[in-house]
């Protein structure tokens, strides 16, 4: 059983680079199909669908340190992540006064479920990514906790036009960036607290490529107007 693992495992890593190109393609298709106005509706709707195989890809890749800890972290997350942003948009006293759109597909107490699995998604990513850098964890989690902001500064321009969610007024206030700070933190602080060492090869390869769609179609929103 451990050598079909193992050879699982060489077989996923030998793929590697080919797994990057499909990536890359993957959201090179999708920066056309949301860039014209007739196919743009129908992109959208596959939002859901490419957050989902994003996740896949690290999955995939996932080289656990502890896979009952994890587990336990990553339902944490997905489970606070979700019914925080469901308190928030459901009072407005979080993150500010928004409302989600379609976007991000099925809802439950007016959430997008995958709200939750975008919160590990980001969290792992970004612990992924931090966990090369050989400082204090203090620092680490600071550092990780700001990546995830200026994320967010980023996909608060692009939501509205992907109809993933909006805000009152258009303009997310300061409390909205504060409190992803915040929550950010308490994450990164659960990861660092579990003593898990955060693993995938490509993980910050997936959230790159996922930044670089961002600007890229906020570029395009932009000028198209």
């Amino acid at each position: 059983m451990n050598q079909v693992k193992s050879n699982i495992r060489e077989f996923i890593d030998g793929k590697a680079g080919l797994v990057k190109i499909l990536v890359i393609v993957f959201y090179c298709v999708g920066i056309f199909g949301m860039a014209f106005g007739p196919t743009r509706e129908f992109f959208i709707t596959l939002t859901p669908l490419a957050l989902l195989l994003s996740l896949l890809v690290m999955v995939l890749y996932h080289q656990p340190d502890d896979l009952i800890k994890e587990l336990i972290l990553f339902v944490s997350i997905f489970t606070a992540g979700f019914l925080i942003e469901a308190a928030g948009v459901n009072t407005g006293r979080v993150f500010g006064s928004y409302a989600y759109g379609k976007g991000l597909g099925i809802k439950l107490l007016d959430t997008p479920l995958l709200i939750g699995i975008n919160w590990v998604f980001l969290v792992w990513c970004t612990a992924v990514i931090t966990a090369r850098f050989k400082i204090h964890a203090i620092f680490r989690i600071i550092i990780s906790s700001v990546i995830m902001v200026l994320y967010d500064v980023l996909l608060e321009q692009v939501a509205p036009l992907m109809d993933m969610w909006r805000f009152d007024g258009g303009t997310p206030p300061l409390r909205n960036y504060t409190s992803w700070f915040l929550l950010a933190v308490i994450f990164h602080s659960l990861v660092s607290l579990a003593g898990i060492k955060p693993v995938n090869r490509i993980a910050p390869f997936v959230l790159y490529i996922q930044t670089g769609f961002f600007v890229i179609l906020l570029i395009i929103f932009k000028t198209a107007r």
